[in-house]
């Protein structure tokens, strides 16, 4: 950790130097930088984590926000998904109100203008997130399609997300695999097809002329929600789905018929 520190300081001054030689200066307001880690580990760290950029000291935050995303010291993604929720509730309750004078097609590009965008920006990173942290943006997305149908409270909704909404665990599954397939045809900037590699196993198998992703070996708890890590899994799996539903049925009332 403190090796790390000492890089990090070291691109600090660094900046520092190339700001002072283009007459550029900090936004100290703006300045911020997280240490992530266990609970545990974070409690037990040897030394106060703090940087020092010329004559300010900047200490570690709970939470950050880049580009748009508001990140946790632990990634579980609680404030981000926390400041969602405030959001999308406040544009709801405020398209109720108006919804006797829009028309269903402007109430329903409103929704999503607002709403489901929102939900669906970066939610790849929440991949991974117990699914009572997802809960909440399911709800809302609910509450969303209820306003959009004009379904009651006391009807079920879930014939009508059937037909048309995604559930938000499965939208970010599509995320990442939508996101694999242009890596993989080169749809992506050059740094993110890199970091994927095709499998090539050592001997001629049937699976090599397959379009499966080589999964590397990671053991931490990290590390495998990383993009190299989930891409591969959920890409192999998604062959492996369409291969066995692509297979014949072999039950004794098929082969009787």
């Amino acid at each position: 950790m403190s090796t790390a520190a000492e890089g990090i300081q070291q691109c600090f001054d660094e900046i520092h130097d190339w700001m002072n030689s283009s007459m550029l200066r900090l936004n100290e307001d703006k300045t911020q930088f997280m240490v992530f880690d266990s609970k545990y580990q974070l409690n037990h760290l040897p030394f106060d984590p703090s940087l020092q950029f010329a004559d300010n000291v900047f200490h570690a935050s709970d939470s950050v926000r880049d580009l748009g995303v508001q990140l946790d010291s632990h990634l579980t993604m609680e404030s981000h998904i926390t400041s969602i929720c405030k959001s999308a509730y406040f544009h709801l309750r405020c398209l109720a109100k108006i919804k006797k004078t829009l028309t269903p097609q402007i109430l329903t590009q409103l929704v999503h203008c607002f709403i489901t965008s929102r939900l669906d920006y970066g939610n790849s990173l929440l991949y991974g997130c117990s699914s009572t942290i997802l809960r909440k943006l399911q709800l809302i997305k609910n509450s969303a399609a209820r306003l959009i149908t004009g379904t009651k409270r006391r009807e079920l909704i879930t014939p009508i997300l059937k037909n048309h909404w995604l559930p938000v665990e499965n939208r970010t599954t599509f995320k990442i695999l939508v996101l694999t397939y242009r890596a993989l045809h080169n749809m992506v900037p050059l740094f993110l097809s890199n970091l994927l590699e095709k499998y090539h196993p050592g001997r001629a198998l049937r699976s090599g002329q397959s379009l499966d992703l080589q999964q590397p070996r990671i053991r931490t708890q990290y590390g495998d929600l990383a993009f190299t890590s989930v891409s591969p899994r959920l890409w192999n799996d998604l062959r492996m789905a369409r291969t066995s539903s692509s297979q014949p049925n072999l039950s004794p009332s098929s082969r009787n018929c």
